[in-house]
């Protein structure tokens, strides 16, 4: 690792942290917002009202944050090669482009509701919104007990 990246090191893993609270915490909430918009009827105040907290959600917070997440780490990364060959890095990185599949997936999702053509119900979000809990689980898990 050079000089310069050793000392910065410090500084993108805790950008990386911050960036990793914000997207997890859309990607909490998005789907949250989703069941409840199941319940509002089509081009109503209130549907209205959740596109318009859903476009802002993903645009304004989750998508800059999972852009940030990646820059950052894969700068720490960049400064720690021998992690490339750890097979708790692979697993963190599989948990992690899952995790992205999701965001993108309710980026699509929340097309669907902006033009209300959403086609699925309240249990399918729910079920949804545990998905990233159980991956956020996994990547903790590995980026810190580091188990083989």
């Amino acid at each position: 690792m050079t000089a310069a990246l050793q000392a910065a090191y410090p500084w993108l893993k805790a950008l990386h942290v911050i960036s990793v609270i914000a997207w997890m915490a859309g990607l909490l909430y998005l789907p949250r917002l989703f069941v409840y918009h199941c319940r509002a009827s089509a081009g109503s105040e209130m549907s209205e009202t959740f596109k318009i907290m859903e476009h802002r959600l993903l645009r304004a917070i989750m998508t800059p944050a999972m852009v940030a997440s990646w820059i950052f780490g894969l700068a720490m990364v960049a400064g720690q090669s021998d992690w490339l060959g750890q097979g708790w890095f692979h697993v963190k990185l599989l948990a992690l482009v899952v995790l992205t599949g999701i965001h993108v997936a309710m980026a699509r999702w929340r097309r669907q509701f902006a033009d209300d053509a959403n086609s699925h119900g309240e249990r399918f979000y729910r079920v949804v919104n545990e998905v990233p809990t159980v991956l956020m689980v996994v990547i903790v898990a590995m980026a810190i007990v580091k188990p083989f």
